[in-house]
């Protein structure tokens, strides 16, 4: 027994060696094989200095940035490299599919367009930076930064400065959002610093399965329309884990969208997280099972709010703000059914019908400038079925305002509200029995 014993493991012994010695000798083809290779670790990763990326800040990068996005969208989970200790300058480019699953973009290092309007190439479009298109199951990830250098576009003289004695001048005003994602599904968005961007920083257009997680977006708080993330015409889609500060909303969501989920971000300085504008233009807009919960709001003009503009169609329904700290915030709690972003706005009889929002466990502190919570709803399209609860707000700073405003708001308070909120109707409007005009299909 203890011969077959020492046998059998001299036997495994040499099995193993053997194994790795034809493993060692495989990986070393396959290397050689170079990208050619689906089945070499190395082929899977693409590095774009090896495609001639120099990384320098000041050189046009783009050609090496199409050349490894190529390749690497032709290989099953591919990744394709933006390397740590580099500076890439790329202009204006599309990243189009479809691609092999599993598509990775990992940004390790630094990536920025070129600094400033002056400097966009003319030939390029001035509304989005990079776009990504037609893409299923790809990732934009990394521990690097992607730097806009907006200040220049900021400082356009068409662009509203709200600083001291700021002027707004007409003129063309075209800026780009930062990255775009436009009719693609089963994003993930995670890691990244973002920041400055010229226009929004993250556009989600037309998408279905987002994730988006521990990302860190800033931009000045006077840097104008850097919309944080905004999503319009997009399904199921959820935001974690992240911090936002910037010069408009931290979160926008447009017409269009259906199941988003908003847990554990932090917000501010900001215009808060927004649901519109909707129906500008006489459109439609349908917007339905929304919850933010968990979110923390500072030094921002607003809290959380849905803005519509009068003469819109269509609906929002469903819409849940749950578990929300404010620290000296404006209009902590908002709908705005007069949304309008100059003084020429009429009156009008149709509106996009707000229903079945809740409110609870909102609680910190108001800028005393603003009543901390505003209904404003459209004469004709009442708001229905508002709930406040465990709803407590105080002065930042100077003494209570106990007069919130309510518009026809038809709604509960399920508690005693800080300040009390006794201006809701009770019941349900005479829409409630019409709602079919207001459906959205």
């Amino acid at each position: 027994m203890k011969i077959f014993h020492g046998f059998s493991t001299i036997f495994l012994t040499l099995l193993i060696f053997t194994m790795n010695v034809e493993g060692r000798y495989l990986f070393h083809k396959n290397q050689n094989k170079g990208s050619s290779s689906l089945n070499s670790v190395s082929s899977c990763v693409f590095d774009v200095k090896t495609y001639g990326a120099i990384g320098n800040g000041s050189t046009d990068d783009t050609p090496a940035f199409v050349a490894a996005w190529k390749a690497a969208c032709a290989v099953e989970s591919a990744t394709l490299l933006v390397p740590f200790g580099f500076t890439f300058m790329i202009t204006s480019t599309l990243f189009s599919g479809p691609c092999k699953p599993g598509l990775v973009f990992q940004v390790d290092g630094i990536l920025t367009p070129a600094v400033g309007p002056d400097n966009w190439p003319k030939k390029d479009s001035r509304r989005q930076w990079l776009v990504f298109y037609e893409l299923d199951n790809m990732s934009l990830t990394g521990t690097g930064t992607i730097d806009g250098n907006g200040q220049q576009w900021w400082d356009l003289p068409c662009k509203p400065h709200r600083g001291s004695g700021g002027k707004t001048f007409p003129g063309p005003c075209d800026s780009p959002t930062l990255i775009r994602f436009f009719m693609s599904s089963n994003l993930r968005l995670s890691g990244l610093r973002i920041q400055n961007s010229p226009m929004f920083h993250v556009k989600f257009d037309g998408c279905e399965g987002v994730m988006i997680d521990k990302v860190f977006i800033s931009s000045p708080k006077l840097s104008p329309n850097t919309d944080g993330i905004h999503i319009q015409n997009t399904k199921s889609v959820g935001i974690y884990n992240s911090t936002i500060g910037n010069g408009d909303d931290c979160i926008s969501i447009g017409p269009g969208c259906v199941n988003v989920d908003i847990d554990g971000v932090i917000c501010g300085p900001s215009h808060g997280i927004s649901i519109g504008s909707l129906g500008v233009r006489n459109s439609q807009a349908c917007v339905s099972n929304i919850t933010v919960r968990n979110v923390v709001i500072r030094d921002s003009d607003n809290g959380v709010r849905i803005k519509t503009w009068q003469g819109g169609a269509g609906s929002v329904t469903g819409i849940a703000f749950e578990n929300i700290q404010m620290e000296n915030v404006r209009n902590c709690a908002i709908i705005d059914q007069y949304y309008c972003t100059n003084k020429k706005c009429v009156n009008q009889t149709s509106a996009v019908y707000v229903r079945d929002i809740s409110f609870r466990n909102i609680k910190g502190t108001y800028d005393v400038r603003s009543p901390p919570i505003h209904f404003a709803c459209s004469d004709s399209v009442a708001c229905a079925n508002i709930t406040m609860s465990d709803v407590e707000l105080f002065p930042f700073a100077g003494e209570l305002i106990d007069d919130p405003f309510c518009w026809n708001a038809y709604g509960v308070q399920e508690t005693l509200t800080i300040p009390p909120i006794n201006c809701l109707l009770d019941g349900m409007p005479h829409l409630a029995s019409e709602e079919n005009v207001y459906r959205c299909i």
